[in-house]
C-alpha cells in the first residue's frame, strides 16, 4: 500500500512533465532520492515534484546538473524545504542570474548594433569600434559579454 505522502515515478513525471527515465536521471545524480516499497518500486516524497521543478528551471536557465545538486544539497530529502531552506537556494543563485539578465539586456539592445567583435564590416561599426578599439577587452563580443563601451 502506497503511504499518502509517496508517488509513483509515473505519477511524479506526471505531475513535473518530466520522462520517467530523466527522473531517474536526477536521481542517479541524487537530485531526488526515491525508497524502495515492499514490490521494489520506487516511491517519491510529494515534496520531489518541488525539487524536480527547481531542477527544470534551473537547467532552462543554463546551470549545470552540477551547480543544481550543489544548490540542493543543503536542503533535506523526503520532506519539504522551509522558505528559510529555499530562501538560501535562491541567493546562492542570486549573483548569477543578476550577470545573466544584464548580459541578455546588453544583447537585446546591441544585437542590432555593434557587439563588439572587431568585425568593423557594418557601417556602424566605425561609429560604436573606431580602429577596433573593442580589442582592449578582449576576444570576442566585447560590448555583450562585458559592461564596458568605449
Amino acid at each position: 500500500m502506497q503511504k499518502p505522502n509517496q508517488l509513483s515515478i509515473g505519477e511524479v513525471a506526471r505531475r513535473t512533465g518530466l520522462s520517467v527515465s530523466a527522473i531517474r536521471f536526477y536521481e542517479e545524480r541524487g537530485l531526488v532520492l526515491s525508497v524502495r516499497n515492499s514490490g521494489g518500486q520506487r516511491r517519491f516524497a510529494r515534496s520531489d515534484i518541488r525539487r524536480l521543478s527547481f531542477v527544470m528551471i534551473a537547467q532552462q536557465l543554463g546551470f549545470s546538473i552540477e551547480r543544481i545538486g550543489e544548490a540542493l544539497k543543503p536542503l533535506p530529502l523526503h520532506r519539504a524545504p522551509t522558505k528559510t531552506e529555499w530562501s538560501k537556494i535562491a541567493r546562492n543563485f542570486h549573483d548569477d542570474l543578476e550577470q545573466r539578465i544584464s548580459t541578455l539586456i546588453r544583447l537585446r539592445d546591441k544585437l542590432d548594433g555593434c557587439i563588439g567583435c572587431g568585425c568593423l564590416s557594418l557601417d556602424q561599426c566605425g561609429l560604436y569600434n573606431p580602429a577596433d578599439s573593442a580589442q582592449r577587452l578582449g576576444t570576442g563580443p566585447r560590448y555583450v559579454i562585458s559592461d564596458e563601451m568605449p
